[in-house]
């Protein structure tokens, strides 16, 4: 007696075939988490390696060559619906906050631009509530609110002098990646798109934002000498294309409180980088906010977040 012949369907390889597996939260909250790693080498870099007083040039160049990089290896245009999006993202996230935070950096000693711009976590929080985009809850709050008081504790030392415009500058930064980093959660990319692709856009349309500045704000000498394409090609490949390559892809993956709050990590890395290779001292004081900023760093990352309530009752 013949066997019957098992009849497939289209749709029975796709049964067959294995899932696919997504990314393990704790692999996308590592990788993101080296992008801020990455950006506390900024100032050890700026300050040893490139020209000094250019610091538009150095935005620029961190963003343009970053950007036509990963361009390279995602290229393409991006669809009519998401144009205008891209271009936002990239003025929110490079070209509005790079600016504002070399002003910031210049005008407010002590730290105080660090503490600012650890404050992205509870602009997070206050936009949520705002606009309805989800619920934080308030032991989220309480752990971003922890680290600020770490950072500030590990860059404030001395004599504390505010300077309007730099602390002006200072909370726009802030504000400003705060609400890229929502949208860019909220958007996502556009169908059958590369990630990359999206943020090579962002990359290269922040640096020609910033570009009309550099007549306007860099004062200093233009010299590229061996020491300024070291320091360049650092701040483009490492801290540009791959550095942001990493936090937009946990922006997308991740909630928006937790990204931000991994954000503390790079002041925290500056200052060890300062205490290591140029020699700069440290207190106790400035051990112990270090330590409080990492606790609160660290353990906002194991708090989840409740969607919009829109969502949850459906």
């Amino acid at each position: 007696m013949r066997t019957p012949r098992m009849q497939t369907h289209p749709t029975d390889a796709r049964r067959l075939r294995a899932p696919d597996v997504a990314p393990s939260t704790l692999g996308l909250t590592a990788a993101a988490a080296l992008a801020p790693i990455l950006w506390g080498t900024t100032y050890l870099v700026t300050t040893e390696l490139l020209p000094p007083d250019r610091p538009m040039t150095a935005s620029v160049l961190r963003a343009v060559p970053a950007g036509l990089l990963l361009l390279l290896i995602a290229p393409g245009i991006p669809a009519k619906g998401w144009r205008l999006k891209t271009a936002t993202l990239g003025v929110l996230n490079i070209g509005l906050f790079f600016p504002m935070l070399f002003v910031a950096a210049y005008r407010l000693p002590g730290g105080i631009a660090a503490v600012v711009g650890s404050s992205q976590p509870l602009v997070i929080v206050a936009i949520s509530v705002i606009f309805g985009w989800g619920r934080t809850r308030p032991v989220q709050v309480g752990w971003a609110a922890l680290a600020v008081v770490g950072v500030a504790l590990t860059a404030v030392s001395g004599t504390i002098r505010l300077d309007a415009i730099g602390l002006a500058a200072a909370v726009v930064g802030a504000v400003s990646m705060a609400i890229g980093v929502a949208l860019t959660k909220r958007w996502g990319v556009p169908p059958d798109t590369s990630p990359l692709n999206s943020t090579a856009w962002q990359l290269i349309i922040g640096g020609m934002v910033i570009s009309p500045l550099i007549p306007i704000v860099d004062e200093g000498q233009w010299a590229l000498d061996a020491e300024a394409v070291v320091g360049y090609t650092w701040l483009a490949v490492v801290g540009g294309a791959l550095a942001y390559s990493l936090w937009f892809r946990g922006a997308r993956a991740l909630p928006s409180a937790n990204v931000t709050l991994l954000g503390v990590l790079s002041p925290l890395t500056a200052a060890v980088i300062g205490w290591i290779v140029l020699g700069q001292s440290m207190t106790g004081v400035q051990c112990v906010g270090f330590g409080i900023a990492l606790v609160g760093s660290i353990a906002g990352q194991f708090v989840t977040t409740h969607p919009p309530r829109s969502v949850a009752l459906r």
